[in-house]
């Protein structure tokens, strides 16, 4: 039988895939999973729309037209855009332990994680093109807005745990005003001026109802989808042990209330390197650190801490990896 040139290419597309899972376990992980899960396909498959799913403790039909649509449209995006949903399963390990507790505190649901992976890829120095800056992707006016520090020489929209609180205050005004969790989601992306105008105008009391420009249509349905790989990333293809993930590296923190004229000779006097000063700090934006009158908590990270001689053992879900 002669097969066609897309027929070829479809195969040898689908058997990368397969081939790329296999090789990233070990064999004797292989063989727990081959005993243990169902064989992954070589071939590309469209992932599985689920009927409904829940968000925010309720539970959502996804069975309508747009809603499957979008549901679908998104999990395919994931499912096969390999290495960057990976990597965002990675850094989780090491970040969400640091989301969840202040989520928990500020009595956001637990589900709003996923809109930070949406908005940063969980890198907490990402720069949009529009200046939104950080995990939660703030523009200068809202984090100050909301109580986050920017100045020549600070950025708190990259602190992962004050930009989290910051975004704890904006939604709970957003869900003040709209008791309803997804579109709240929606109004993160779009604005609260933007939705609560659309919602007036389009007659309705639900943003996913709402006709609205492609990014903040899709953006809900992006963050129900990541929701969806997370939970059963292997459903989806993605195949990783423990020592896969990015391990939270212990630091000693230190209380800073002065200025320091640089931060090269800071960070030599630490113990550390200017460059790990900045990535464990990715908050300070300048070669010095002017506090203005304010206390600041820089993390040293400890030099025992930062190798991967001993693989990474801790696994902040244990549904991210192969049992």
């Amino acid at each position: 039988m002669k097969l066609s040139k897309n027929s070829i290419i479809g195969f040898l597309a689908g058997s990368a895939i397969c081939l790329t899972a296999c090789l990233s376990i070990g064999s004797a992980d292989s063989e727990k999973v081959k005993e243990e899960r169902p064989l992954i396909p070589s071939v590309t498959m469209s992932p599985d729309v689920p009927s409904s799913v829940f968000f925010c403790g309720k539970e959502m039909d996804i069975t309508r037209y747009n809603m499957h649509e979008g549901l679908d449209r998104e999990l395919s995006s994931f499912t096969y855009y390999h290495s960057t949903t990976m990597l965002l399963l990675k850094r989780a390990n090491r970040y969400f332990p640091v989301i969840e507790p202040i989520l928990k505190e500020n009595g956001i649901p637990d589900d709003f994680k996923y809109l930070a992976v949406i908005e940063s890829n969980l890198d907490p120095r990402i720069v949009s093109p529009a200046r939104a800056v950080g995990t939660w992707q703030m523009l200068e006016g809202t984090a100050k807005q909301y109580g986050l520090t920017v100045t020549s020489t600070v950025d708190e929209r990259c602190n992962v745990a004050k930009a989290t609180s910051a975004a704890c205050r904006y939604l709970k005004d957003a869900y003040n005003k709209y008791g309803d969790w997804a579109t709240v989601a929606a109004s993160y992306n779009a604005g609260m001026g933007r939705i609560s105008g659309e919602l007036s105008k389009q007659d309705s009391d639900n943003a996913l109802d709402l006709w609205l420009v492609e990014e903040t249509s899709r953006y809900v349905y992006r963050i129900l989808a990541i929701k969806q790989i997370f939970e059963a990333p292997y459903k989806y293809g993605f195949v990783l042990r423990a020592s896969d993930l990015y391990k939270p590296i212990d630091c000693e923190e230190v209380t800073i209330s002065s200025d320091i004229q640089n931060l090269s000779d800071f960070a030599k006097k630490n113990g550390v390197t200017y460059a790990d000063l900045r990535r464990f700090n990715p908050w300070l934006r300048d070669r010095q650190l002017l506090t203005g009158g304010k206390t600041y908590k820089l993390q040293i990270p400890k030099e025992n801490d930062m190798y991967y001689k001993i693989p990474n053992t801790y696994v902040h879900n244990p549904d991210w990896v192969v049992k």
